[in-house]
């Protein structure tokens, strides 16, 4: 089986590091991707996808980008659930980040520094 999700869309807002009670930072960010209607290019819309990133990326997430940073994906699908304060079974599909990628140009950096790239080590 294939579980494999490849994204390029901008944060909605600016990213948030936590931590787990085992000190793991973890951002969970979402992106929004433009999604054009069938009758036109001009019906434009857009798709907004939970992503979950941890480790060093999510500390570089937090360090380099702001909300509107144009990132690229690469990660797969999870989906989870838990029971709320209601006690009603809510249920999350998100990314589970493998790759992200900051596409967007920072005013320090150079024209030719346009793209970082962070991997989580295993």
């Amino acid at each position: 089986m294939i579980n494999q999700v490849t994204l390029v869309g901008r944060l909605t807002e600016d990213p948030e590091m936590r931590f787990t009670s085992e000190e793991k930072a973890v951002v969970n960010v979402t992106v929004a991707l433009n999604r054009f209607g069938r009758g036109s290019r001009l019906d434009q819309e857009a798709d907004f996808i939970p992503c979950v990133i941890w480790g060093k990326q999510a500390e570089n997430t937090v360090e380099y980008c702001r909300k509107g940073t144009l990132v690229g994906i690469n990660g797969e699908l999870q989906t989870r659930n838990y029971v709320n304060r209601e006690e009603k079974k809510i249920y999350v599909t998100e990314v589970l980040v493998d790759k992200i990628r900051f596409l967007s140009k920072n005013k320090e950096q150079k024209a030719d520094d346009s793209e970082m790239t962070v991997e989580e080590s295993s």
